[in-house]
């Protein structure tokens, strides 16, 4: 690894670009942390707001601009910049308008940051890699996206929850779309090494039956649309997943984590963008793991796909 000092570059700085400036400044993420974004007074806000925490974290330095510039010789880019929803527009203009985004600040950020990794996090996020994937010509390893990292974290904390462990010990996965038609792997979850199908309550404890992992996976699911309703976005869990991912990518970690990319060698798969458990470096999301899945999540899998492709294909991608 070289010894230069870090730089993390943040495309947007609303709610979610702010939380992960935030969660990586406090964690110690990168030496400079960058954001950019097209409202100059925006941005100069957010970063004199965090500028003047400097004393409390590790020592880092925080920029920010409403040029392009600014994310000079960034080591990793991380995209949450998306168009505003209208009044009244439906989620497929939403994509639209982001994707169009996407298209037009790319090669911008490429000509002074031609080395990054990019992480994707602006929604609907596996159209958006896959958008990023197509307008920026890099490999499939230097852009993805944050896929369903989050929604992993959601599951193992309700599994957690359900069976009064701490969601340390608990390894599960959610893998297909980050969004509704998305699949949690039962077969492979395990609790401190226990698998779950073999999940022997604790004392007092509910057991993890049919009916307790079908809540769990529509509470995944509506999940981010019940904080929403409450208070207009998520950005604090996000933030942290984001923060931890550029981390696996900064410090070469070889983590394990479902992030978004194309699933090139998949049968079936290998001309979408979803996520499944990928061995995260420095170089990017290099390698999916072969996950063993039941008939029926290798059926719902293969079914996200073909949602996702559906929507590849509304937008010519």
């Amino acid at each position: 690894m070289d010894a230069r000092p870090t730089k993390l570059a943040i495309i947007g700085a609303g709610a979610v670009g702010t939380a992960v400036a935030y969660a990586s400044l406090i964690r110690g993420v990168a030496r400079t942390i960058a954001l950019m974004d097209i409202n100059t007074a925006k941005v100069t806000a957010e970063v004199l707001d965090m500028s003047h925490g400097l004393e409390f974290v590790p020592r880092a330095d925080v920029i920010g601009d409403d040029d392009v510039a600014v994310c000079a010789d960034a080591d990793v880019v991380v995209f949450t910049a998306g168009a505003k929803q209208k009044p009244g527009q439906s989620r497929l203009e939403l994509a639209e308008a982001t994707v169009g985004l996407t298209k037009k600040i790319m090669p911008g950020v490429l000509e002074v940051a031609p080395n990054a990794v990019y992480i994707m996090v602006t929604n609907p996020v596996d159209l958006v890699t896959y958008a990023a994937l197509k307008f920026s010509g890099l490999p499939n390893s230097q852009v993805f996206g944050s896929g369903t990292v989050l929604d992993s974290s959601r599951l193992r904390w309700l599994i957690a929850q359900h069976c009064d462990v701490a969601v340390q010990n608990v390894h599960a996965y959610i893998v297909g779309e980050h969004g509704d038609s998305e699949i949690p792997l039962w077969s492979s979850a395990t609790i401190g090494g226990v698998p779950l199908t073999h999940w022997k309550p604790l004392p007092g404890g509910e057991p993890i039956d049919a009916a307790a992992r079908d809540r769990i996976h529509h509470e995944v699911v509506h999940a981010a649309y019940k904080i929403i309703e409450g208070k207009g976005a998520t950005n604090n869990a996000i933030g942290l997943a984001t923060a931890r991912i550029v981390e696996a990518v900064l410090n070469d970690e070889h983590r394990v984590l479902p992030v978004s990319t194309v699933a090139a060698g998949y049968e079936g798969l290998d001309d979408v963008c979803l996520s499944l458990p990928t061995v995260v470096d420095r170089a990017g999301a290099q390698t999916r793991l072969e996950m063993p899945m039941s008939d029926d999540e290798l059926a719902g899998l293969m079914s996200s796909a073909e949602t996702l492709r559906g929507m590849q294909a509304k937008f010519g991608l």
